[in-house]
């Protein structure tokens, strides 16, 4: 009876402990599935900014260079010998003035020659002409002159018409290469280099030798300036720029924008702009760096939102827009930054909202409340 009592205890308490082993994993799946979904419907939630245009002023300042507003180096048009040289360096020199004179001898010869031949070209079409004439007036008189020699008469005549202006031509041409041997200033300047003394021999095909003189105009300078492509749209002609020079610390000019090459640089996603600058005290020399400051207006067309909402990697630059109560990455450009807020544009509705605070582990398509 002892060994009966204790089987049927043994029996008992292996059954209790199964029973309740199966009723807590039920309690303990049926609440993780419930909260699951509990999660799933509530949605996300993140802090919104809702999309407004508003332009956002931006001061900027960009490194820039004056240049001179014209500059040409000189080569030889002709071969000859350098004969004389009337200027140097830092000369300031006048538009048309002779800088320097070169010789040819076989050149001048060649200017005789073509005049000579030009003036027995005038003289053979002159009698050619005259016979012709003459037999013109014979032929009046019928069966006087054959029509076969008056008309022999008359090629006769053209041919050295043609011939004299031929000659004419050849002269005027060699008269004009021989002008080539004064070398004159295209334009003001001032003189900034020269490789070349009497007695050297120059020659019109060696381009890759270096320039007889380099004249620059620089009673007026370019002021030469990259624009980044997202705040280049913002600035307008004429707008003023601020800028300094490291040669002057310090001393505060001015200039206004007057050309831009409406093209970007595809490396350095700039375009270029210019700023002319007055040098009539000469203070100024092309080559000088310059510290340019300008107020951009921004872009009216922008939305302007957070820094902290813009994603940017490797691959993209995107917001986390809200459409349709679920989010959405949306590629965007910025343009003007300032006090943590930045322009952005893409496809992007006014009214919209984005999420504040971004980054790429915010998934696309969650439910947003």
């Amino acid at each position: 009876m002892i060994v009966i009592v204790f089987g049927l205890a043994a029996c008992t308490n292996g059954s209790a402990g199964s029973v309740g082993s199966s009723g807590l994993a039920g309690t303990a799946g049926t609440a993780g599935s419930a909260g699951t979904a509990g999660s799933a419907g509530s949605g996300a939630r993140y802090s919104l900014v809702r999309l407004e245009r508003k332009a956002l002023p931006q001061e900027v300042k960009l490194p820039a260079q004056l240049a001179a507003y014209e500059a040409v180096n000189i080569f030889p048009r002709v071969n000859g010998y350098v004969k004389d040289v009337f200027v140097d360096v830092g000369s300031r020199v006048r538009k048309g003035q002779l800088l320097m004179e070169l010789e040819a001898p076989e050149m001048e010869q060649a200017v005789v020659q073509a005049r000579e031949r030009y003036a027995r070209s005038k003289l053979d079409y002159a009698i050619s002409s005259e016979n012709y004439d003459r037999m013109r007036r014979a032929a009046e008189t019928p069966g006087a002159v054959a029509p076969m020699g008056l008309a022999s008469l008359r090629a006769k005549a053209d041919a050295d018409s043609a011939l004299c202006n031929a000659e004419k031509a050849n002269w005027e041409m060699q008269r004009a290469v021989l002008a080539y041997l004064k070398v004159k200033a295209p334009f003001d300047g001032v003189i900034a280099e020269r490789n070349v003394h009497p007695g050297a021999l120059v020659s019109a095909e060696g381009k890759d030798n270096k320039p007889m003189l380099d004249l620059r105009k620089v009673d007026r300078l370019r002021l030469q300036v990259e624009i980044p492509e997202g705040i280049a749209g913002g600035l307008e002609d004429r707008d003023t720029v601020v800028f300094y020079l490291s040669a002057y610390p310090g001393k505060r000019l001015t200039g206004h924008v007057n050309r831009r090459s409406g093209v970007v640089n595809s490396q350095y996603r700039a375009e270029r702009m210019e700023l002319d600058v007055n040098n009539g005290d000469g203070r100024l020399a092309p080559g000088m760096y310059a510290d340019v400051l300008f107020s951009s207006r921004g872009n009216a067309r922008a939305f302007t939102v957070p820094r902290a909402a813009v994603v940017t990697s490797t691959e993209r630059k995107y917001v986390v827009v809200v459409r349709g109560g679920r989010t959405l990455r949306v590629d965007v450009s910025t343009g003007n930054e300032s006090a943590g807020q930045v322009e952005i544009t893409g496809d992007l509705n006014e009214g919209e909202e984005i999420v504040a605070r971004a980054n790429d582990e915010v998934p696309e398509g969650i439910v947003v409340k």
